[in-house]
């Protein structure tokens, strides 16, 4: 981890940048802040983050890591944590709340960029695209043929099962429209009229989505109450010719119930952008030939990470010249300040 240390910056505002970031991005915030950077972009374990965040009054993190009572503990002058995600299941919002410190995240710049990715990954796994390029390098293309090549799923006049119907599965409903597709959805809450009918989707239960989707995609927030929303008893509700879709968060799949079941043909083909435990990946999981695996890419364009940054740069900006910042998550601390 490198340190800005020229003493004529000792009156800035200190910051962490706790993982790498765009090197214009750094120098935008070594103007205003006196930086304390891991362009090393090694993932800081919890005693080093701590420590990390003992000495400034304001971080930006990315979901690798953890903001929580015992990362806070030290950190006596840290006002906002910045996160460079959508996501924020890496906060532990209540406890950043007690302690007076805003957390912010990046939603909105993201979603169209994800939602092009869910759908890609959609089709890929459908088609069998990652399958089918492993058959072409190893040789095993040695004809066209009617039925001994891989053979996939249609989507057109499909019926896709969103689970999860915030701004990114809207997204991807919308997609869903110019392939023909039927579009059901889960959410925790029905949206309004006005929202289905621009999706064009019709609101079920969990359980008849599992049942009739021939293509379900996890787009939902992680939470305690969300850990495992598919497990073995929902895949077993599931046809046998359905692919599952997970853009959402690792855990939101139960990862070896998942792998049981692609092994025993349970269900059709999965597509994984993200993973309980990741960067591992379940061992089981890549032992399975009917499934596309991402390393969490969905928002990974360059246009995309960039305005990620931007906005998590605008949210810390805010937070320490006193000023609401535009995605702030815990409100109240902003009213009470």
């Amino acid at each position: 981890m490198s340190t800005q240390t020229n003493a004529s910056l000792t009156h800035k505002p200190k910051i962490l940048v706790a993982r790498a970031i765009f090197p214009e991005a750094l120098v935008k915030l070594e103007e205003l802040y006196e930086v304390h950077s891991n362009q090393s972009d090694r993932v800081m374990s919890a005693e080093a983050l701590q420590k990390a965040l003992s000495d400034v009054q304001g971080a930006l993190v990315t979901g690798s890591e953890r903001i929580d009572t015992a990362a806070l503990t030290m950190a006596k002058d840290l006002k906002v944590v910045a996160n460079i995600s959508v996501g924020y299941n890496n906060f532990d919002v209540p406890a950043m709340t007690a302690a007076g410190v805003l957390a912010t995240n990046t939603p909105d710049v993201l979603t169209d960029t994800t939602a092009d990715f869910g759908f890609a990954l959609l089709m890929a796994t459908a088609r069998r695209i990652t399958e089918s390029e492993h058959w072409v390098r190893a040789g095993k293309w040695d004809q066209w043929s009617i039925v001994n090549n891989p053979l996939g799923m249609d989507l057109h006049n499909s019926t896709v099962g969103i689970i999860g119907m915030g701004r990114i599965g809207q997204g991807i409903a919308k997609r869903a429209l110019g392939f023909g597709m039927k579009v059901i959805y889960h959410n925790r809450s029905q949206l309004s009229a006005e929202d289905e009918e621009a999706c064009g989707a019709s609101y079920v239960s969990k359980e008849s989505l599992l049942q009739n989707a021939d293509h379900v995609v996890l787009v939902l927030p992680y939470t305690a109450q969300n850990h495992h929303t598919i497990g073995a008893a929902e895949i077993a509700l599931m046809k046998p010719t359905a692919t599952l879709v997970n853009i959402a968060r690792g855990g939101i799949v139960d990862d070896s119930a998942l792998a049981q079941a692609l092994q025993a043909r349970k269900i059709f083909a999965a597509g994984l952008d993200v993973f309980e435990g990741e960067p591992k990946v379940h061992p089981e999981l890549l032992k399975c030939s009917n499934i596309v695996l991402a390393p969490h890419i969905a928002s990974a364009t360059e246009k995309t990470r960039r305005a990620m940054v931007d906005l998590a740069i605008e949210n810390l900006r805010a937070a320490l010249d006193g000023k609401k910042p535009p995605s702030l998550i815990n409100t109240e601390v902003f009213s009470k300040a």
